[in-house]
């Protein structure tokens, strides 16, 4: 037995008013959990109750904490007051359950006390291998799964104790456009940008980037020239190019997107302002890879939504930029009201990006919920904002649906956090344990050396 340091949080801090993170308040930690019949100041010392270890052929673990978040709900609950353990056996998880019921079916137990279990976070929006950013890091720091954005062509690779990294590929741009213009190469797949002229090419590249792994398409809208944008800034010796770029026709694009989900493909868009942002939707993207950076009208932000597009949100990234806060405040409005809409916003921090980290993004997340919860927060607020970041995450993807979840069957991709990152999501940062494909990645807190003590 050992004692844990408790500090006790007595609130969450909530930011909103005028579209911009500029002006903070206070809800009690209290209000914010009412709704869910959860006590914030349960805590409880870890206990490990262990037998000898499995085969290393049947390697399980019973994983008890004083919360469990299995990507939906978050647990105990009035409905659910004894549900705060999974069972995790060999690459997957068995189901979550009560530690009475679940430790019954495996010799390697552990309770933890106040520490909360979750999945892994997936992260919709990276340059991993482009940015050389180190892949155990980001898994160390709690994303289990990373969509890599644009970079060079690669197979899936990880999800067994390494990154699960999903590549899309070289963006597919115009020639002298963006991101080829601004962080230099030549067009490539083993480039940041692939240059297309006429609709066959354009069709020809989609088919060597399916058959070469890419799990997506990515394309390029981006004329230039919208304020604060991080991709007008200089990005080496070179001064950034005169705007307008050049952009694909609506031609090309459309070319792009009905081949791509002729090839059961998702096409995400770049786009920064009104021009891209028109193209992509009239062409019925799936995914824009951003917030967009200048003023969207709400018009149109009105037709994507009609459309069922999907928004990664990088509001971080894009925090200099004059009109991403409205444009994520009048999504959300525009969502709360449509309620049958195949749209949604996805949580995306931009790995590779030098002033986000390698890892699961805090301030990501709490400008998530600053800017889609309105003028009002409630505890549902913060698990939406979770769940955009796991199991709406992981099901977007279209790899496997349960990818994100702790639900039977789903890959055994989880983290153990000390405390509670409902109240705080600095907390997520610096995961405590991460688990990737039932391997141990990290465990600071010695739980599975625990488990195999006696």
């Amino acid at each position: 037995m050992f004692i844990l340091c408790v500090v006790v949080i007595s609130s969450i801090y909530i930011t909103t008013a005028g579209y911009s993170i500029d002006h903070i308040f206070t809800i009690p930690l209290h209000d914010v959990y009412a709704s869910n019949d959860i006590d914030p100041n349960k805590t409880s010392v870890p206990v490990v109750e262990t037998m000898n270890s499995s085969s290393p052929e049947d390697v399980c673990y019973v994983l008890a904490a004083d919360r469990l978040f299995d990507g939906y709900t978050l647990y105990p609950n009035k409905q659910q007051p004894d549900t705060n353990t999974v069972l995790i056996k060999g690459e997957k998880v068995v189901r979550i359950g009560a530690f009475d019921n679940l430790k019954k079916e495996c010799n390697n137990r552990v309770s933890l006390g106040d520490f909360t279990i979750m999945p892994g976070f997936i992260e919709s929006h990276a340059h991993i291998t482009f940015g050389d950013i180190p892949k155990n890091k980001v898994l160390e720091h709690g994303i289990t799964t990373a969509q890599d954005t644009g970079g060079p062509m690669l197979p899936s690779e990880g999800g067994n104790g390494t990154l699960r990294l999903l590549s899309v590929g070289p963006i597919i741009q115009a020639p002298g456009g963006y991101p080829l213009n601004i962080f230099g190469g030549t067009s490539g797949l083993d480039q940041i940008g692939y240059t297309v002229t006429s609709v066959t090419g354009a069709e020809n590249l989609v088919q060597k980037l399916v058959d070469g792994g890419s799990t997506a398409i990515k394309i390029a809208l981006e004329p230039g020239g919208e304020e604060g944008a991080p991709w007008i800034m200089p990005h080496g010796p070179d001064h950034v190019p005169a705007t307008p770029w050049p952009i694909l026709s609506q031609e090309i694009v459309n070319a792009i997107v009905t081949k791509a989900h002729s090839l059961d493909k998702r096409v995400i868009a770049h786009v920064g302002e009104e021009i891209g942002f028109q193209r992509a939707v009239n062409a019925g993207v799936d995914e824009m890879a951003h917030i967009p950076c200048a003023p969207i009208p709400e018009s149109l932000m009105r037709d994507a939504v009609a459309k069922g597009i999907t928004f990664v949100t990088t509001v971080d990234t894009l925090s200099s930029c004059v009109g991403t806060h409205a444009n994520l405040h009048l999504l959300a409005q525009i969502l709360e009201n449509n309620q049958g809409t195949r749209s949604e916003i996805i949580y995306g921090s931009e790995i590779a990006h030098e002033d986000v980290p390698w890892g699961i993004n805090g301030h990501e997340l709490q400008s998530i919920l600053h800017l889609t919860s309105g003028e009002s927060i409630d505890f549902d607020d913060v698990v939406k904002v979770i769940r955009s970041a796991t199991s709406q995450g992981g099901k977007h993807l279209g790899v496997d649906n349960k990818l994100g979840t702790l639900s039977s069957g789903a890959p055994a991709d989880l983290i153990i956090v000390r405390g509670n990152p409902f109240m705080d999501f600095k907390l997520l940062e610096y995961p405590d344990l991460v688990m990737s494909g039932g391997h141990i990645v990290i465990d600071h807190i010695n739980a599975i050396k625990k488990s195999h003590i006696w």
